[in-house]
């Protein structure tokens, strides 16, 4: 099964601002810039060694939670990327991880799922397009 790292998500009030303070604390590079339908800005950024950091506020009509496993400022979440998004979630549910959202499937064939690990880490799934 694949695991690779995908990236990190943050959830910051002001975006802009909070990319620009990583690119000037830590080297970051602003790779795109944009508002998202589903209501966000979302900024992706890379570190200096190529790892995605993205940052975004709250989506419309998203309610955002403090230091928890929903949607919140801060570290949100954690992404992987996986094979088989249903299969994945069938054997995270096994080990004791919680199915919270999704799938969720994205116009462009992207799969999407977010599910709470058993210490609270709020996990996101990516199934990239067949």
């Amino acid at each position: 099964m694949n695991h690779r790292f995908n990236h990190v998500h943050l959830k910051a009030p002001d975006p802009g601002k909070a990319a620009q303070w990583y690119v000037d604390a830590f080297d970051f590079t602003i790779v795109e810039d944009s508002v998202r339908a589903v209501g966000d800005r979302f900024i992706r950024c890379d570190t200096a060694d190529g790892v995605r950091i993205n940052i975004s506020n709250a989506r419309t009509g998203e309610q955002l939670g403090r230091e928890d496993y929903s949607a919140h400022w801060g570290l949100e979440h954690i992404g992987f990327n996986v094979d088989d998004l249903d299969g994945e979630i069938t054997r995270l549910v096994g080990l004791g991880a919680e199915l919270l959202e999704g799938p969720i499937d994205q116009p462009s064939g992207l799969r999407i799922a977010f599910m709470k690990s058993p210490d609270g880490t709020r996990l996101e799934l990516l199934q990239a397009p067949v």
